[in-house]
């Protein structure tokens, strides 16, 4: 069963931005179907054209570029209500790759719409500048957090900024949530080694800031890793849903 957007599960979290009638039935009109995936599936490889667009409806996955001895940059995390494809309809390739961690369902838009769709809806098409544009400065703090920040802080400062998107979502229980990532996942986004991660994130454990273990991010004291992480905390802004 394809989700209809007018009961899109997302649209009940408050994080996302409200859509006015006439905006849902423009995107339903865009979206073409859904894609179910399981953990490790690549959903888009760099290099390659593209020929759909995804949002992330459920589940979890990585953004990330490879080196060609090998190495992988983790450029993101992908959180439900990410919108996926972007740069390979706008640069008519994909500049890194993107892969499920978890089990995914992908709301698929076809890209060969999406210039009359960007084109016949304002709102909408500012609602995907607005996206670039945050993605754009998020990839401008992570350069922040690898060039100057030291180990300790650079993983407070992505604990942070995950358990912040992960609350938004309403993932968070009883303090609790979802993060089904490995440590190399965050050693890789954050350009140190696996065995640098681990005794960091024991240090981070030792000094009761935050427990991470079995897929499951508990923080303790969020003012506290705050100030590891020199940063301030700051509610989430309210996105828009494409």
């Amino acid at each position: 069963m394809v989700t209809d957007c007018k009961h899109c599960p997302l649209r009940r979290r408050g994080f996302f931005e409200d859509m006015a009638p006439d905006e849902l039935e423009k995107t339903q009109r865009f979206k073409s179907g859904e894609l179910a995936v399981t953990p490790g599936t690549p959903i888009l490889m760099e290099g390659s054209k593209a020929p759909q667009l995804y949002t992330a409806l459920r589940g979890m996955g990585l953004r990330y570029k490879t080196l060609e001895d090998g190495r992988r940059q983790v450029v993101n995390f992908i959180f439900p209500g990410d919108f996926i494809g972007l740069q390979a309809c706008m640069l008519d390739e994909m500049g890194h790759s993107v892969e499920a961690t978890t089990h995914m369902t992908l709301c698929v838009f076809d890209r060969s719409d999406f210039y009359d769709f960007f084109r016949s809806n304002t709102k909408r098409a500012f609602d995907i500048t607005w996206l670039a544009a945050i993605e754009e400065h998020f990839l401008g703090e992570t350069l922040v957090t690898i060039g100057q920040r030291e180990a300790v802080s650079s993983m407070a400062w992505a604990f942070i900024r995950l358990y912040q998107r992960g609350a938004a979502l309403g993932l968070v229980q009883n303090g609790q949530m979802p993060l089904p990532y490995r440590q190399q996942d965050l050693a890789d986004a954050l350009g140190i080694s696996l065995v640098h991660a681990n005794k960091t994130i024991a240090k981070l454990r030792a000094h009761q800031l935050l427990n991470w273990s079995a897929g499951r991010l508990t923080i303790f004291d969020m003012e506290a890793l705050a100030k590891v992480a020199q940063v301030e905390i700051e509610e989430p802004r309210r996105r828009p849903l494409i």
